[in-house]
């Protein structure tokens, strides 16, 4: 497994993150945290179609393993983030920012997926209009060069802060 951590750090560092200049960028620092093992195994029963009102809720983010142990993705699979920087409520993440570091973007209201805790799922509004998707009052994002089981940029300073991959709990992963 440490092979597999160090295998992801050089990746993330060869790869860069953003597209920042590089003075501005730090790079990314292995992260102490050790996997999960194996999450236990769960079964669900089929569920009735949802009422006409929740018709246009989308599952905004899940649950999947990693590397970092259960995490957040978007509903593809795709890690999401939260940007240090911000607190709470509104995203501070525009332009170059925005390129490199994607908002989750909501149409309608979302919902949580599988392994998430509904009731942290919700928005926050863009300068554009736009709807961006929020786990425990904070807006989330993808990151533009990871895909679904690839994360590469967890623990990395970029645009005035860090990036963390988050846990089910909201909480991000040190």
């Amino acid at each position: 497994m440490r092979a597999v951590a160090l295998a992801l750090t050089v990746a993330a560092f060869a790869a860069g993150c953003g597209s920042e200049p590089d003075e501005q960028r730090s790079s990314p620092s292995p992260s102490s945290s050790s996997p999960s093992s194996s999450a236990p195994a769960t079964t669900t029963k089929a569920k009735p179609s949802p009422p006409r009102s929740r018709a246009r809720k989308r599952v905004a983010v899940t649950v999947v393993d990693s590397q970092f142990g259960r995490i957040l993705a978007d509903r593809r699979g795709q890690a999401v983030y939260l940007f240090a920087k911000e607190k709470r409520g509104a995203s501070e993440c525009y332009g170059a920012c925005a390129r490199a570091w994607p908002p989750v973007l909501a149409k309608g209201d979302p919902v949580g997926g599988a392994g998430t805790r509904g009731g942290l799922v919700g928005t926050t509004r863009r300068r554009d209009g736009r709807l961006q998707v929020t786990y425990r009052g904070r807006p989330v994002y993808l990151y533009v060069d990871d895909s679904p089981g690839k994360v590469l940029c967890h623990n990395v300073n970029e645009f005035g802060g860090l990036w963390l991959v988050v846990r089910p709990n909201g909480r991000p992963v040190a």
